[in-house]
């Protein structure tokens, strides 16, 4: 049975806790308009796994801050998540370097 996503926000820092895959993205993305709100970073440290489905939400959520103008900072980042991405050799600039804890 897969982990709960939960989420946490600290000022403008959203921090991501659980299991962010195909099974639990819906819970984050049928709120993300309310819960990004004013969010200038994500602090992905207390996420224990991440797929693709994961990946393609975190590519989103970006997306849409830059749309209002708001240069999305990532940290926490675990060495898994860091290789899927790499894997995926998606553009340069499509996601914003992951910034160390």
């Amino acid at each position: 049975m897969n982990e709960q996503l939960s989420w946490t926000r600290d000022g403008n820092t959203l921090k991501l806790a659980g299991e962010l895959d195909s099974e639990t993205v819906q819970t984050l993305w049928a709120k993300r308009d309310k819960v990004m709100s004013g969010v200038q970073s994500l602090d992905l440290s207390d996420l224990s796994r991440v797929d693709t489905a994961g990946v393609a939400l975190l590519i989103h959520l970006i997306a849409q801050a830059r749309k209002q103008g708001t240069e999305m900072r990532l940290s926490g980042a675990s060495d898994k998540l860091q290789t899927l991405v790499q894997l995926y050799n998606l553009p340069d600039g499509l996601l914003p370097t992951f910034a160390s804890q």
